[in-house]
């Protein structure tokens, strides 16, 4: 069974930072883009952040440009999503995808392969 995991969520300051981690099972992800989309409360689904297969392009959301930063080791199946000066609207659950093409998780398509089950993200005021 294919598996992508979140871990990393949790309560943090406004101004702080986290790590968010994505490890996949079940498959080999090296040869596949990944990427992060992210939902708050009564707010449609949103993409944050992609990486192409080699980590050599990275793709983000215009409000996370310069704070967030992806990464992968694909020696070890996983993206990160590295979160610095975080606001109370980052606030949402986090979600990690992987596709074959870049471009399907760059623009947000309903046609993505894989979905994580989401980490919450809280920003406190």
């Amino acid at each position: 069974q294919v598996q992508l995991v979140e871990s990393g969520g949790g309560l943090v300051q406004a101004g702080g930072s986290l790590r968010l981690s994505c490890t996949g099972s079940g498959r080999t992800f090296r040869s596949w883009a990944m990427g992060w989309f992210r939902q708050a409360p009564g707010k449609a689904r949103e993409f944050v952040a992609a990486i192409n297969w080699s980590g050599s392009s990275t793709y983000y959301a215009d409000s996370v440009k310069g704070r967030f930063t992806i990464s992968r080791d694909n020696a070890k199946n996983t993206v990160y999503l590295q979160m610095n000066s975080l606001k109370p609207w980052d606030t949402a659950d986090y979600y990690c995808v992987a596709d074959p093409v870049t471009i399907v998780i760059v623009n947000s398509t309903d046609d993505i392969d894989y979905w994580g089950k989401g980490t919450l993200v809280t920003v406190s005021a």
